[in-house]
């Protein structure tokens, strides 16, 4: 598991350590400047040029820092210096670099020192050329800290935003390395530990393959359908008979023992060639336990009164998707304080808005901060969907950094619910359920991606990798004889 932190938790950090540990800010600069320097060494050669870019606040100091450390071991290293104030430890640091100054961006390795992860307005004027330069004139890019211009929270690039090879993350990695434009611009990313100390007990977890590898733990030979479960998915219209299909086309793979379709007949007709083990009902299961409801419902009063009756009557996991989270924010979200039972929503950020009463752009700035707000006032999952997916539930917070564009297409969401409710189905709690999901499904969608490219792979492609995703992380604790 990667431990990812927020901006304001990083300077939380930050504080805490320079004044209740009475670690000396300059120590802290001189050994960021050191880390990025070591980086560096590994990027270029002697004979290469190499450029220092400072901005004029602490992230510009670990710069001046760098070069200086630079030249003093022979590398050909100038600095390109922002004009401004500068704060007191960047003053210092450029005080004590004795080199050389450039006045264009250009060489073999640059050196992105221009802002740190306190930036929240937009770039614009010498900055925006500047940066717009760094990413035109070809070098390999090393950013210190993180690209310049990416919101640390987010992930989105502020008006504009360097894109670097490499990311040196001083103490940890950044939120917005996992969101939105963060996966486009970072490049790889290395974390260097300079003294900083973290609040170990309040981070954001990206898993990784071991992590989810314990969500598929080897099944009990004794064993029968009852033993893993129902799913019970409210799905489909004549509109979207798709939906449906792909929904329990996913569920029928996450390992529940039976899958049941509660959908018109028009789209009955639909599932019943390709998958005859499906379940068909004219009304839901409440012994089920796990029901997902939305996918392809088309949103109405009607959905949104179904959805009112299974909050209060059912006591499994509800997971409301699509159609189902556009008819709450049409006609009520608050019903959601009155639950019996537990509750996923999958909204992606347009959704999520309407459902929040917030702007788009205000979700997209702040994608942690909105779910974790959302889900502590209701009690629920929030699994907000993106190029990062954020997963919280009031508590524990987790960005799955799983997938790829091949999910930017119609049909990913419904088959992500319907493996949800079969996962949640055969055992797991709500969180785990939607963050095991999210990862195989991005997971699978990589695979698919691998096969036939981003471009061509469809959301069948997708489900076809969906058992090869399972097997990629699982680690079995028996073998067949």
């Amino acid at each position: 598991m990667l431990k990812v932190y927020t901006s304001a938790q990083m300077r939380a950090a930050d504080g805490y350590t320079i004044n209740t540990l009475k670690i000396p800010s300059a120590q802290l600069m001189l050994r960021a400047g050191t880390a990025i320097a070591e980086e560096a060494e590994k990027a270029a050669s002697k004979g290469d040029d190499i450029l220092v870019v400072c901005g004029t606040g602490n992230n510009g100091g670990d710069g001046y820092v760098c070069a200086r450390l630079l030249k003093e071991r022979g590398y050909n290293v100038k600095v390109y210096a922002m004009q401004g104030t500068l704060s007191d430890d960047c003053k210092r640091e450029k005080d004590k670099y004795n080199g050389t100054y450039a006045a264009t961006i250009g060489g073999d390795v640059i050196i992105d020192c221009l802002f740190g992860t306190g930036l929240s307005r937009e770039v614009g004027g010498a900055y925006a050329d500047v940066i717009a330069a760094i990413n035109a004139c070809g070098a390999y890019v090393i950013s210190a800290d993180i690209p310049s211009g990416l919101s640390g929270d987010g992930g989105r690039a502020l008006g504009c935003a360097v894109r670097a090879c490499k990311t040196v993350a001083i103490g940890a990695p950044k939120a917005g390395f996992f969101l939105s434009d963060g996966f486009d611009l970072c490049g790889d990313i290395v974390t260097k530990d300079i003294g900083i100390c973290l609040d170990k007990s309040s981070y954001i977890a990206v898993c990784e393959d071991a992590d989810v590898a314990r969500f598929f733990p080897a099944r009990p030979r004794n064993s029968h359908k009852g033993t893993f479960g129902t799913a019970c998915l409210v799905c489909g219209s004549p509109q979207y008979v798709g939906a449906a299909v792909l929904a329990v086309s996913a569920a029928l793979r996450s390992g529940c023992g039976y899958v049941k379709a509660v959908c018109a007949e028009e789209v009955k007709a639909a599932i019943v060639p390709n998958y005859p083990q499906a379940v068909f009902s004219a009304q839901w299961d409440l012994n089920s336990a796990a029901i997902a409801i939305g996918m392809g419902c088309g949103a109405s009063r009607r959905l949104y009164d179904d959805i009112v009756y299974l909050l209060k009557n059912y006591k499994g996991t509800l997971i409301i998707d699509a159609d189902g989270i556009n008819s709450l924010a049409a006609c009520g979200a608050d019903v959601l304080a009155q639950k019996g039972c537990g509750v996923i929503l999958t909204p992606h950020a347009k959704e999520f808005a309407r459902i929040a009463g917030a702007d788009v752009h205000d979700v997209l700035s702040d994608p942690v901060g909105h779910a974790a707000e959302f889900a502590k006032r209701y009690g629920v999952t929030v699994v907000l969907k993106g190029a990062g997916t954020v997963i919280c539930d009031g508590v524990r917070t987790a960005i799955n950094a799983r997938g790829c564009s091949a999910l930017a297409k119609a049909g990913s969401g419904d088959m992500l619910a319907g493996f949800m409710c079969g996962t949640v189905a055969r055992g797991l709690a709500p969180f785990e359920g939607a963050v095991c999901a999210a990862y195989i499904m991005g997971a699978a969608a990589e695979l698919a991606a691998a096969d036939v490219t981003e471009y061509c792979a469809t959301a069948g492609d997708i489900l076809k990798n969906i058992p090869r995703a399972i097997k990629a992380v699982k680690t079995p604790s028996y073998k067949n004889v």
